[in-house]
């Protein structure tokens, strides 16, 4: 995949052009963006830690979980160029051949999420809204106690705990494959325009 055209990087005029092609970065992921990933991690975890024993913390974690998801669904139409979901199909649809390709370590080099990181978005996403829409469900009258309402928020929790692993092992398998620290870049939103050696 070709690179996305990106704006000169920041400070990178004045220096030589060894120095520039060293140090070159580019804003990608905003802060309201940033603070939305780290905050929705915690609370999955806490959610995961929390039920049956501490049932109320719980309860919390997933209303605050609902309002994530609320903010991550308006934030990807109005949003920074890459928190929007405009790329979503076309990445979606690259993902089997990304994945495919992935085997050789022909990873590709994307500014933003690449297809696998797309699948994994929508994926979680989707994982975490039927769990805490289930689990909101779940305390009411009209649906306590139903079994079916319990089974699918108990196995979407699962799945997305499963989920969250596999995103931890890919983005250490594509920072390792790519030579970036990925998990800095969802720190500071700034990622290398290119790879180096």
């Amino acid at each position: 995949m070709i690179e996305e055209a990106v704006p000169e990087a920041r400070g990178a005029s004045d220096r030589t052009p060894a120095d520039r092609s060293a140090s070159r970065t580019v804003a990608v992921w905003d802060l309201p963006l940033r603070l939305w990933h780290w905050a929705f991690a915690a609370s999955i975890l806490a959610a995961w830690f929390t039920p049956t024993v501490y049932d109320r913390v719980h309860r919390i974690v997933g209303y605050t979980v609902l309002g994530l998801l609320a903010f991550r669904l308006v934030w990807g139409f109005w949003g920074s160029r890459y928190s929007r979901f405009r790329m979503v199909g076309v990445r979606l649809r690259a993902a089997p051949r990304y994945l495919w390709n992935l085997r050789r370590g022909i990873t590709g080099r994307y500014i933003g999420l690449n297809p696998a990181g797309t699948l994994m978005l929508v994926a979680l996403l989707l994982a975490v809204a039927v769990s805490a829409i289930t689990g909101a469900m779940s305390v009411t009258v009209t649906f306590f106690g139903l079994w079916w309402v319990e089974d699918t928020h108990h196995y979407s929790s699962d799945a997305v705990i499963v989920l969250v692993v596999l995103h931890v092992v890919g983005v250490l398998l594509m920072g390792l494959l790519q030579r970036e620290n990925l998990i800095r870049a969802m720190i500071t939103g700034r990622k290398r325009i290119r790879h180096y050696p």
